[in-house]
């Protein structure tokens, strides 16, 4: 009995060892989110740049240049919007919750995303951005060849459909629970 007995200790024992492990585990992630951070910061450099050069362009640009520097800048503000919802919420879901963040200045949105609709919003931003790109292709089509006009519209319609096939799956999937 004492055999039996010590055997299922000693497998509990490293069961919860095993446990412990795998979910400090989840730390590992950390590391990812602060080089997101740092990507981040690496877009702020280009937004400023781009904005620097469209601010020095602008009183000699053309209306429709003035409209392409505006979609780029709205472009990277979109991304960032993207790397940032991708580390808070990334963070909060799969490592620990940011309990240090005041309620004051804490985004509405955090802590209210779970994985399934972060990639949702993340197809969301990605389609947008997709968008942004397809409509400087056509703001300056005089630059563009058929074929590169033809892969926006393509690259931009399997994003979209990608999107719908996503929301659905997840709707259905929901449905079922």
């Amino acid at each position: 009995m004492t055999d039996v007995s010590d055997n299922n200790n000693a497998s509990e024992k490293i069961e919860r060892v095993l446990e412990r492990g795998l979910f400090a585990s989840r730390w590992l992630m950390a590391p990812f989110y602060v080089g997101l951070m740092i990507g981040l910061l690496a877009l702020m450099v280009v937004f400023v740049r781009d904005l620097v050069g469209f601010i020095i362009k602008v009183p000699t640009a053309k209306e429709a240049d003035v409209i392409l520097g505006i979609l780029t800048l709205i472009d990277l503000s979109l991304a960032g919007n993207l790397v940032i919802m991708v580390v808070f919420s990334g963070y909060e879901n799969f490592v620990s919750k940011m309990e240090h963040v005041t309620q004051k200045d804490r985004p509405e949105w955090m802590g209210s995303i779970d994985f399934s609709a972060l990639k949702l919003k993340l197809l969301a931003s990605i389609v947008a951005i997709s968008a942004i790109h397809l409509l400087k292709g056509f703001m300056n089509i005089s630059a563009m060849t058929d074929r590169e006009m033809i892969w926006l519209v393509v690259i931009h319609v399997t994003f979209v459909t990608s999107g719908v096939f996503l929301a659905l799956t997840d709707r259905l999937s929901g449905s079922s629970k």
